[in-house]
């Protein structure tokens, strides 16, 4: 079981948004309690102890929660003991850190009651039982992601120099009357390392992930109480234990913090924060500094070889860095032995796919930049196996081809392909249109020859771990392939909450008919010069308990693409006949109007299911109107025509639905034997509009041929004044009648009791 999926579990289900006005209260009142400490009036220690136990027992609350078993029935331990092992590692980690802030704040809260010479063992006990508890939770705590050798040395010298101003810091802050230089030093050493430990996690390209927030807060509560346990035992601590105030409110809420957020799965990767790190230690070294002068006193030696003791990692740093960016040093982040661009087997076989892919992403030095593109080749034909394996070498090569030489080539295993890219957008936009171009040639392999529409997903790199990457570059690439492919579409947020709402109406839709789910409402058709209803039309919504109330603009494409359109069909053609034959029994006269699409219409059985269906409930055959779309009426014409000449011979009627008063649909009109002609409020506007004379003509000609014009989605007085003067009989829209239910449509009915047309 993955890590990621252990920590999905029932346990930690409730956990999700929490509020955080309690841990907001609690830091107003450490602050509180440190001004007053600071003022006079409560004692340093009774500080402490308050600020650390209201900390501590926020926290625990918030991390017994965590601890708890399943809370529901069907949330069963995981089969297998290896499985069981790793499922109970969170709950662990959710204890140990709870005993943790627990004996944090216990510590915090005991040494003002404590005699002054017992203070420092204390202090000392509390200190390491709770490193204990917390290491032993972090150590059960999901790693972070592993990186290369070269990587940690970057990141250890980097976070040196910050360290040891640190703990120069912390030498020059440190009370130092009665205390030996080794134990002076020891304490600050200590103390600088934990500081630059919580900085780093808190800073770093994973600092967004709970286990780095867990290691921040374990790192500032040690430093806490390391800092208590240093204090001299006698009065001389004064003021100075107001220090370990923040770092152990602050350290106690991350810890609890960051279990939350492990619970949730929730990890991104990030460029790291890089002024936090050059910044803040030289600001703490420079106060420190000004502190001791305001104090009379000046550096001594150890301060002095500290302050030079930060120089050496520094130029390390430079010198590895020119290193690894040097003419003739070997690529870091190349995982495999890169091919040569000369056509051999050798190409095809070069590049280890996807987990190869995986570790190049991981690898990459930081700051990562860059580009990643993922290729999906689409070959119009089927060819087999070994043919398709000959495509796909062919396409490495072209691939290897148009990239640059630092770029890196990796074969998808028959999905296609995938590049990392050093260059910046604009670059990595470019390359992406040179390999549409060198991939859509045909190719020349075993005797066939094959045809591809390639599409390209870019992804920037440095937004998250290296499965997050691919997963965008992949999600843009198949924005690309519904866009019509031959194109380049690069990942952006709004993109991916896209396409996953069109992957869970494609798993929720097929079965949503016999789950219940799929309702009609109906929105009323009026007479515009009288205001009564003279019929309603049918809307299709799905009422899904996950996806809400689903619309048709969203949900018939996919009902399209998953080819159960037809199934929906036979659902709403049924109820709404049905509906129509409840009101018809109460004495109204009215007609149904049910939207098809034109490959509904097109079906065979089309036009006999029709008839059945009205047979079924007794409905006369004038009472339902079919509309169909009229910009998809021009692709199949001869048999939408014949389609709905079989309609009218059966006394049924017809309804053209979004016509758009142009030239070419007004000479269709004359081939399309319908009844209603619907016209949007673009069309049906108020005198003075440059369009009422193209309504004119749409009004003369509806005339001629016998149709009566209806004006729909009128939301406006203005709109209906515009139709009705226009000499549109009948409207439909909000500003008439909204969709509402059977029940609903049936009460307003009984406002017109001679509703009979």
């Amino acid at each position: 079981m993955p890590v990621a999926s252990v920590f999905r579990a029932a346990p930690f289900r409730a956990t999700a948004h929490r509020p955080i006005l309690p841990e907001i209260c609690v830091l107003a009142v450490a602050a509180l309690l440190v001004a007053l400490g600071a003022a006079g009036p409560v004692p340093a220690l009774a500080v402490v102890a308050l600020a650390g136990a209201a900390a501590s027992t926020l926290a625990g609350v918030r991390l017994s929660r965590l601890t708890l078993g399943p809370d529901s029935p069907h949330d069963s331990p995981p089969a297998g003991r290896l499985a069981r092992r790793r499922a109970a590692r969170p709950r662990r980690a959710a204890v140990l850190l709870h005993a943790a802030v627990v004996t944090a704040g216990l510590t915090a809260a005991v040494l003002p009651l404590a005699s002054t010479g017992y203070r420092p063992a204390a202090a000392v006990t509390g200190l390491v039982g709770t490193m204990a508890l917390l290491g032993g939770g972090l150590v059960s705590l999901p790693h972070l992601s592993r990186a290369s050798v070269r990587a940690w040395l970057h990141r250890l010298l980097d976070q040196t120099a910050p360290g040891v101003c640190l703990v120069l810091t912390a030498w020059l802050l440190l009370p130092y009357a009665g205390v030996t230089v080794p134990v002076r030093l020891a304490v600050a050493a200590v103390l600088g390392l934990l500081a630059v430990a919580a900085l780093a996690a808190l800073t770093g390209a994973d600092r967004d992930s709970g286990t780095a927030r867990c290691r921040a807060g374990a790192a500032l509560t040690l430093f806490a109480l390391v800092l208590l346990a240093a204090l001299p035992a006698g009065p001389a601590a004064g003021r100075a234990a107001l220090l370990a105030v923040p770092p152990l409110v602050v350290g106690v809420l991350l810890v609890a913090a960051g279990v939350r957020q492990v619970a949730q799965a929730e990890t991104t990767r990030q460029s790291p924060l890089r002024w936090p790190r050059a910044v803040l230690p030289p600001v703490a070294v420079v106060f420190a500094v000004v502190h001791q002068l305001q104090a009379g006193l000046l550096p001594d030696r150890t301060a002095v070889l500290l302050a030079l003791a930060v120089v050496p990692p520094l130029v390390m740093r430079e010198l590895l860095g020119t290193a690894s960016t040097g003419p003739d040093a070997p690529a870091a982040t190349d995982p495999t032995p890169r091919p040569s661009t000369a056509p051999t087997a050798t190409d095809a076989a070069g590049p280890a796919g996807r987990v190869a892919l995986l570790r190049a992403l991981a690898a990459r030095p930081e700051p990562i930049r860059g580009a990643l593109l993922v290729v999906d080749l689409h070959l119009t034909e089927l060819p087999g196996r070994l043919v398709r394996d000959d495509v796909a070498a062919e396409a490495v090569r072209r691939a290897r081809a148009v990239a640059a030489d630092e770029d890196e080539v990796f074969d998808l295993a028959g999905s296609g392909l995938a590049v990392v890219s050093g260059s910046g957008p604009v670059l990595a936009y470019a390359l992406g249109a040179r390999l549409l171009t060198a991939l859509s040639r045909p190719y020349e392999v075993s005797g066939a020859v094959l045809r591809s529409r390639p599409s390209v997903g870019l992804a920037e790199l440095g937004r998250g771990r290296p499965e997050d990457l691919l997963r965008q570059a992949d999600l843009a690439r198949r924005r690309a392939a519904q866009l019509g492919r031959d194109r380049v579409e690069w990942y952006d947020a709004y993109l991916e909450e896209q396409l996953v709402r069109r992957l869970d109406l494609e798993r929720e839709l097929p079965g949503a008919v016999a789950r219940g789910e799929l309702d009609l409402v109906y929105q009323p058709v009026l007479g515009l010069a009288d205001r009564a209803p003279v019929g309603t039309e049918a809307l299709l919504r799905w009422r899904n308990p996950v996806l809400g109330t689903v619309f048709p603009a969203e949900l018939l494409p996919v009902a399209e693409d998953l080819d159960i359109m037809s199934e929906l069909g036979v659902w709403v053609l049924d109820r709404a006949c049905r509906q129509l034959a409840d009101w018809t029994v109460g004495g109204r006269r009215l007609w149904m109007a049910v939207n098809v699409t034109t490959r509904e219409l097109t079906s065979p059985d089309f036009v006999p299911r029709t008839a059945a269906v009205l047979e079924a409930y007794g409905v006369g055959p004038d009472q339902l109107v079919i509309e169909v779309a009229e910009p998809k009426v021009a692709a199949e014409l001869p048999t939408v025509v014949a389609r709905l000449a079989g309609l009218r011979s059966m006394g049924i009627r017809t309804a053209l639905d979004d016509f758009r008063a142009e030239h070419a649909s007004l000479a269709q009109l004359r081939r399309l034997p319908i009844d209603l002609l619907k016209v949007g409020p673009e069309v049906a506007t108020a005198s003075g509009d440059p369009h009422r004379p193209l309504l004119d003509v749409v009004v003369t000609v509806a005339e001629r041929l016998g149709l009566e014009v209806v004006a729909e989605e009128l939301e406006s007085a203005h709109q209906v004044d515009g139709a009705q003067r226009a000499g549109c009989r009948y409207g439909q829209g909000f500003e008439l009648a909204r969709p509402a239910t059977a029940e609903r449509v049936e009460a307003y009915f009984e406002e017109f009791p001679s509703t009979s047309r």
